[in-house]
């Protein structure tokens, strides 16, 4: 399903990234926030390819597609 992402405990303590890198979906996550087009990114970080990037962001997604948030109140 995704091509150009894996988990290592050995890298980044498990958290996905792009293979062969050490750059975290994460990562990738906050530059896309913070602005940065596909082409900034692609730019800074030549060993990316943008079907990695396009990849990261499907992850992001699928990951909090059928995320539910509880709401639950605990007395003392």
């Amino acid at each position: 399903m995704f091509t150009h992402i894996a988990y290592n405990p050995e890298i980044l303590n498990g958290k996905p990234h792009i293979v062969g890198t050490r750059l975290s979906i994460e990562f990738i996550l906050e530059l896309v926030a913070s602005s940065a087009t596909k082409n900034d990114i692609l730019r800074a970080y030549p060993q990316l390819t943008a079907e990695a990037i396009e990849e990261a962001l499907r992850y992001a997604a699928q990951s909090v597609k059928n995320e539910i948030l509880l709401d639950v109140k605990v007395s003392a």
